[in-house]
Parts: C-alpha cells; structure tokens; sequence
C-alpha cells in the first residue's frame, strides 16, 4: 500500500482467443476504478505469453493485437523468465518510461486479473497467485476451472439437481478417429438442431447451431481447433437469460437480463463485433420466473464454490417456459455492452462501486484462507 492506496495489478490480454476482448474489458475496469483509493498497476501479457508493464502496456498489446498472426508472435519473442514473478522484478520485460519504476511482487496488494478464456479464466492464474500468496479478484482454482469446462460443470449443476440439457461430450481424438460412431451416437441421443462447442472455451467462440450431418461434421471440425474435448447439446428455440451473481460465501443475485442476438444465437461476433444486439433490462419475465433464475444462480455459484463475481447464464424454452442452466461465467466482460455490470447498475450498484466491492471480496476472502494451517501437519515420516 503506498500514500494510503491499495496498489492494484490490473492483468489483462493473455494467448486465448478472447486476448482482445480482455483489453476492452480491462481498459473499462481501470477507467471506472477510484484513482484515490486505488494505485494501478497495468500489467498486459502478450498473445505470445510475455508478460509486460508499464505505462505503454496497453497501446503496446492494442498494436500487436492488430497486427498478422506471423508478426505479432514475433513481436513477443523477446527472452522471458520462465514464471513471471521469478525474481525480484515483477515482470520479465518492463516498458519503464521516464522515472517510473517496475514494481516487485512485494509491491502489490492486489491482483484483478481480467483475463478472459483458457489460460486466464480456467484456473491457471488462480494458481499463480494462490502460489504467491496474493489476494486476487474472482473465483478460485476449482470454481474457475470447473467453469471453464463446460461438460465438467453442466455434470455437476445436474448432480446438484439444477436442470441442464441433454448433451454428449466427445473426445477430439474420438472424432479424428472415429468420425461416424461419433455421429451415429449423436443422431442416436440428440435431434437437431443441436449446438457443437468447445468444452473449455468462453465468449461463445468455437459455438455453432447445426441441423444435418454435414453442419454437425463442419461444426465438430471447427470446436476440435480449440479443445480436446467437444460438447454437443440438445437445441430448442430459447430466450437467452442471464443473471449477475456477487459475493463470497452469501452470494447475491442481480436481476434477470435477456439477450435479443442480432444474430440467431448470442455468437462471439453478436457479443463483441458489432453491437446490434438487444439487452432487456430486467427481462420480462415473471415475477416466479425471475425469482427462479436468481435462485438458481446462486445455488450454480455455490456448487462450483464459486467467489467474488460470476455470470450465471440461462436457456428458457419459449413454448413451455422450462428455464435451463446452460453455463457460468467466473470473469465476464466489463466492456460497454456487457451485461455483468449492466445487470448490476439495473440492481443499484453502479460500476465503480462494483470494482470497489469485488476488491472488498478479494481481501475478505484472502483473510479467511489465511485462517487455514496448510504448512503444519502432525503427519510425518519417522525415521
């Protein structure tokens, strides 16, 4: 803590698909955090796995983002320690300007990881910083991880008796090697349509609807690019409802939002290229339907043990009114058309003191792992 402010390492980019999203997301974090609370420590890691800081990060990561494949990996080919936080300095490659000074691991209070997709939201951060000992934004190892996979979580939600649709996980080495068993006990299990996705992957990238064996085919091709592990779910004409969930151990639930994609499912490109989908704010739902999806949302947070924010997301069949649980979201987008702190500001909570409780709920829950004796243990090997 310097001057009274909590020095806050703000991480953002990341080598998954959503490195672009996650500079979108950052930049609207930073934008919105209290400047006299908060000293912020920008630290971008590039699409080739640099980690870099400084007060050039961001324009530096923009540049690379927008450059061919071939020159922007070249452009993180600079030599790079193998763990980040090695040694005393905190990142491998700094872009110091002036008299600014790199910080060191002991420097920060800290850390708001907006990274979004694997390498990033599914764990392995989390791990990082649980190893460094430092108070991090968002859900742990295990929640951030389950999330992260899709199957994994849609096994446990049902085991938890949340409904989820009937789905099929298929192993990327299976499909390669066995492509008609595969759509053979697909056709066997589901009807079409149905929706092929990468098991580990966020921001609906990977996702497609398709209606025929030739979709199915082309779909699983393109979900098998991102994952080793394919899942394939029942497809039903669905109001998409989403609801923001904050909190620790008495999580709270925002209300309900519906999306209206411009496009015939909530895609990557309806989510982020353009911006001619529709957000209803509440949903017009029900009072017992929006009173069921927030108690959902709580109980899918708690199963996966969850903490500090997610995005619960739904699937309402328009002809019955059946509300499923199709995901949960540990880092979702803070750009300007993201519904997480939409959802939040509808509720009475607005940005910047949504950033200000996420913060509180890092340090509270940092402070009770801390109440764990994980270093002392009776057991031993007697000599």
């Amino acid at each position: 803590m310097t001057n009274n402010k909590l020095r806050v390492g703000v991480i953002f980019g990341g080598k998954s698909g959503e490195h672009e999203v996650s500079l979108v997301s950052a930049k609207n974090v930073m934008d919105a955090m209290d400047k006299n609370k908060y000293e912020i420590v920008p630290i971008g890691i590039t699409k080739a796995g640099l980690w870099v800081s400084g007060s050039g990060v961001m324009q530096r990561l923009e540049d690379e983002a927008a450059m061919p494949p071939q020159l922007a990996a070249r452009a993180g080919d600079a030599p790079r320690s193998l763990i980040p936080f090695l040694d005393d300095s905190l990142l491998s490659t700094s872009l110091k300007t002036g008299t600014a000074k790199n910080a060191t691991l002991r420097d920060l209070d800290l850390i708001f990881p907006v990274l979004h997709g694997p390498m990033g939201e599914d764990g392995t951060v989390q791990g990082f910083f649980e190893l460094a000992d430092l108070p991090y934004v968002g859900c742990g190892v295990a929640a951030s991880a389950t999330a992260m996979d899709k199957a994994l979580a849609k096994d446990i939600f049902k085991a938890n008796g949340l409904p989820v649709l009937p789905h099929l996980t298929i192993l990327r080495k299976t499909w390669q090697r066995q492509p008609e068993t595969v759509i053979a006990e697909i056709e066997a299990a589901l009807t079409y349509p149905v929706f092929v996705k990468p098991a580990n992957m966020g921001s609906s990238v990977g996702i497609n609807k398709v209606d025929n064996a030739a979709e199915l085919r082309s779909a699983l091709d393109e979900a098998a690019q991102f994952d080793r592990r394919l899942l394939v779910e029942q497809g039903i004409a669905a109001r998409e409802i989403e609801v923001s969930v904050l909190g620790n151990e008495a999580p709270i639930a925002s209300v309900p939002g519906e999306i209206l994609p411009s496009r015939e499912f909530y895609s990557y490109a309806a989510k982020y290229i353009d911006d001619a989908s529709e957000l209803l704010i509440p949903a017009p739902l029900t009072p017992a339907q929006s009173e069921a999806c927030r108690e959902m949302a709580v109980r899918a947070f708690q199963a996966l043990d969850g903490a500090g924010l997610a995005r619960v997301d739904f699937l309402m069949d328009k002809e019955s009114g059946q509300i499923y649980l199709n995901e949960m979201n540990t880092m979702p987008g803070f750009t300007a058309i993201s519904m997480y702190p939409k959802l939040w500001e509808a509720s009475g909570i607005s940005y910047s003191d949504l950033i200000d409780r996420l913060i509180e709920l890092a340090l509270e829950r940092h402070a009770e792992k801390q109440q764990s004796n994980m270093a002392n243990s009776e057991w031993r090997i007697d000599e």
